[in-house]
Parts: structure tokens; C-alpha cells; sequence
């Protein structure tokens, strides 16, 4: 590959190996760092430029300062695919377990070593090496330490880069063990409108968990038979009742948000109290749920 095709195809950054099969010496090389016309970035990797680098300049010197293999993962290729709400200034790569990494100055990167290299699930994007989205985005989910975090990768997963539930789901059983796990395959179920969708059983452990007294349950499901979000009845001490609702995947569209909104507001009118929350709040047990679910009874 000649030097301008290079250089136009990896946005000047080049290994020293690609600067000679370009037909450049050594000498020159050294020449033009020399005079300052170029940048080292490490013993491997250089800039065919003296300036800062661009966001796609870091991930191309991150890229080649690793070994062949690596890839670029998670976050940064959720960057790469335009999904919104989880900017990153890092560069996530994987590399093969036990391989060399030069590092390069000014660019935070994060090394995910891999044990059993993912060859199905690599990829070329503009030119660069990486991996499928569904994995970066189970990679992602699984690499955060909040639950929450997890869950809104996976959703923004579905409804931005539209990747089908059950991709994830694989992606998720493909793995022995993984942080959020659990919540992560419950989610994908959610999602996919499934009949495993927020069971009953979830529901009635989550009382159980925080002491609620049982409710009255009725699953909801739509024509085609698929259950789509739980409606609960709790019963107060002196004899009252209030709602709750619970939705799943299906709640996170627009439309059917739009008719939740306006059945919220016919409860109000009616001075009926319906509590919602979203089925991850129910799987991660958040505390704010439990609070109103708690005030609502009047305990």
C-alpha cells in the first residue's frame, strides 16, 4: 500500500513496518521525526503529524499498538455505531491474554484481556478492527459496577442500534459467569416481549424480600398473546386499595409510553394512586421503590 493510501486509510497513523513496506527507509523515517514533521507515539506506532490527534487518530494509534488481534470493544465501538447517552472519553480494546501492549501518550486506554480470543466476533468499521455490537454492548454492560448503567446499555442497545434481544441473550449465555448476569437475562426477556416477561413469580419474590403483603396480580398481554407488564392491587390495613404497574420492553416505545401517560392520568382523575416503575427497578431492588411502595401502604 503506497504512503498516501495509508496515510488517507488510517487517518496518519502507521506502524514503522507499514512505513517501510511503503516504500519508506529508516532513514527517512527518522528523518522526519527529526526534523519535528512527524511524532513518535511509541517504539511501534507513529503520526504522520506534529498536532494533537483526533478521537479517530487515538483509536487508530491505540489499535496498532497492540497485538494484530486486537480489537477495539465496549464503549468505544457503542461510539463508533452513534449510540447516544454514554460518551466515553477512553479507548476500550481487546487484546489476547498475556499479549504486548506499547501504551501511547495522552491517549487513556483500557486493556480488556481475553483469554479465548473472539475471531466470530470481530469486525473491520471504516477500516478498524472491531468487535460485533451486540458483544460491545454485553461487554459494556457487563464491565460497569452499576446495575442501572447495565440495564440502560442493553435497552439503548434495542432501541438505538436496533440489535434483537435474543442476540444479547446469546451473547449473555455464551458466558459462564459475568457481573449483573442474572438481571442482564431477565432484562433481555423484558425486552423481548416474550412470555417470560416479568413473571409473577419475580414480582411476589421482590414482596416477599421487603416484607409487602401479598398483592393482587394480573399479567396483561397483548393481541398476540405475548405478556407485556404486571398490574398489582395492594390491600391497606383499614381496607383501602392502590395500583401498581410494572412495565417492561414494550413500555420503552413511544407510542405505548404515550398510552401509559394517558391511563396514569384517567387514575388521577379517578383519585385512584398507581404507582409505575420500570421491571429493572423490581430486579435491582432499588431503594427508592421500596421507599414509595412502603409510603403508599403507610408504613
Amino acid at each position: 500500500m503506497d504512503l498516501q493510501r495509508l496515510t488517507r486509510r488510517q487517518h496518519a497513523i502507521a506502524t514503522r513496518r507499514q512505513l517501510v513496506d511503503a516504500g519508506l527507509s529508516p532513514a527517512r523515517i527518522a528523518a522526519n521525526i527529526g526534523a519535528l514533521r512527524w511524532q513518535r507515539l511509541n517504539e511501534r506506532v507513529i503520526c504522520l503529524h506534529n498536532g494533537p490527534l483526533t478521537r479517530r487518530q487515538q483509536l487508530w494509534a491505540a489499535l496498532l499498538s497492540g497485538s494484530p488481534a486486537a480489537a477495539i470493544c465496549g464503549l468505544t465501538v457503542l461510539e463508533l455505531n452513534a449510540m447516544r447517552g454514554f460518551s466515553t472519553p477512553h479507548v476500550h480494546l481487546l487484546i489476547p491474554q498475556g499479549s504486548r501492549f506499547l501504551g501511547v501518550p495522552g491517549v487513556d486506554i483500557r486493556l480488556h484481556p481475553c483469554r479465548r480470543f473472539p475471531v466470530d466476533d470481530i469486525r473491520l468499521l471504516n477500516n478498524l478492527r472491531t468487535t460485533l455490537p451486540a458483544r460491545a454492548v454485553v461487554d459494556a454492560a457487563c464491565w460497569t459496577t452499576d446495575p442501572m448503567t447495565a440495564a440502560r446499555l442493553l435497552v439503548a442497545g434495542v432501541q438505538q442500534l436496533r440489535i434483537y434481544p435474543s442476540l444479547l441473550k446469546d451473547e449473555l449465555l455464551a458466558r459462564r459467569t459475568s457481573r449483573h448476569r442474572r438481571l442482564l437475562l431477565l432484562l433481555c426477556d423484558d425486552l423481548d416481549g416474550g412470555a417470560q416477561a416479568l413473571s409473577e413469580v419475580e414480582f411476589l419474590a421482590f414482596c416477599r424480600r421487603h416484607g409487602f403483603p401479598r398483592p393482587t396480580l394480573q399479567v396483561r398481554a397483548d393481541a398476540g398473546g405475548r405478556r407485556r407488564y404486571l398490574d398489582a392491587t395492594f390491600c391497606r390495613s383499614d381496607g383501602s386499595t392502590f395500583g401498581i404497574e410494572v412495565d417492561g420492553g414494550i413500555h420503552l416505545q413511544l407510542k405505548v409510553k404515550a398510552r401509559d401517560d394517558l391511563k396514569d392520568n384517567y387514575a388521577k382523575l379517578a383519585r385512584r394512586l398507581v404507582l409505575r416503575f420500570s421491571s429493572v427497578l423490581i430486579y435491582t431492588d432499588d431503594r427508592e421503590a421500596v421507599a414509595q411502595i412502603r409510603a403508599a401502604l403507610g408504613e
